[in-house]
């Protein structure tokens, strides 16, 4: 999506932001705390990186162009808000967003004095005021059903303006407050996942990673999204690989596979003399008898060990 974003830019750049003024289109905008992706009109067009003041569903707020909402970008995109661009962020605009940010703070205090208050079970972790005051987000963990009417009533009351209570788990509160992770790099989950992908152990056992929790948990406490990366690659090129336990033929006899090195494409075999040595796959003629007891002729996918599930 960004190289479609910068190449509009570039041409802009070049002169044509003037000539295709007033010709608009649609963009893809990140928005708000959790940086959601709406697909927003505009009546002229907008370069990558260009803040914006929008309207989506949940009223005025502040984002951030990213591309032209082009079929091909829609396509990856899942339910996305609707709406409208309508202004490039002026410097009063600055100074109002500038403004809302001090009062987060206070905010917050006063949503948790509230909350011990009512003495509720849960726990707060965010507060977003947007910034055409339509609203304030309240965003909050809790283990079971919190009837939160009360506090509703109370927040409203004080800040008068309508209060909406979301409640997250803690891979969103990762997304609301991290910042960097241990690559030294900004977190995916606040900058380019728009979706958190499902993550198992057994993406780490193919992979080959450490099994030890406290190394491969991100700062959510959960599994690292990057582990979900190349997995797909991995399984790929896994099914290209003999099993462990298969029999087969190279050039220099018979052998049993014991491990695969996926990434290389090698093989650790033992041969018929008891020697270990590592092979290409390309090195072996055919396979006799696949991991697991069952005959091929050719090394067709194996099915998945159920062990290896996370």
């Amino acid at each position: 999506m960004h190289l479609l974003a910068k190449d509009r830019s570039e041409r802009m750049t070049a002169g044509e932001e003037g000539d295709s003024k007033g010709e608009g289109g649609r963009y893809v905008v990140r928005c708000g705390a959790m940086r959601l992706l709406c697909v927003l009109d505009a009546a002229e067009p907008y370069r990558y990186g260009a803040r914006v003041i929008c309207r989506t569903p949940r009223g005025l707020e502040v984002g951030e162009v990213l591309c032209e909402a082009t079929e091909a970008t829609l396509a990856h995109l899942h339910d996305p808000q609707l709406g409208a661009i309508l202004r490039t962020m002026t410097d009063q605009d600055e100074n109002e967003l500038a403004h809302l940010d001090q009062k987060t703070a206070a905010e917050f205090e006063v949503c948790q004095r509230h909350i011990d208050g009512l003495n509720l079970q849960m726990q707060l972790v965010d507060v977003e005021h947007l910034f055409g005051g339509e609203r304030i987000v309240i965003y909050y963990l809790a283990e079971k059903r919190v009837d939160f009417r009360q506090l509703v009533r109370q927040l409203a009351s004080h800040f008068q303006t309508r209060v909406e209570m979301r409640q997250i788990g803690v891979r969103d509160e990762a997304k609301l407050l991290a910042d960097y992770g241990d690559c030294g790099k900004p977190v995916c989950c606040n900058t380019h996942l728009t979706q958190m992908p499902p993550v198992s152990m057994k993406m780490a056992k193919l992979q080959k990673a450490t099994l030890d929790p406290a190394k491969i948990s991100g700062r959510c406490g959960r599994l690292k999204c990057c582990l979900r990366y190349e997995y797909d690659t991995y399984e790929e090129l896994r099914r290209e690989l003999p099993p462990a336990g298969s029999h087969v033929v190279t050039e220099n006899g018979r052998a049993t596979v014991l491990h695969q090195e996926i990434l290389s494409q090698q093989l650790l075999v033992q041969t018929e003399d008891n020697r270990r040595i590592l092979i290409s796959a390309a090195d072996v003629l055919s396979v006799t008898r696949r991991g697991g007891g069952k005959r091929s002729g050719g090394p067709s996918a194996p099915k998945t060990n159920p062990t290896e599930n996370g």
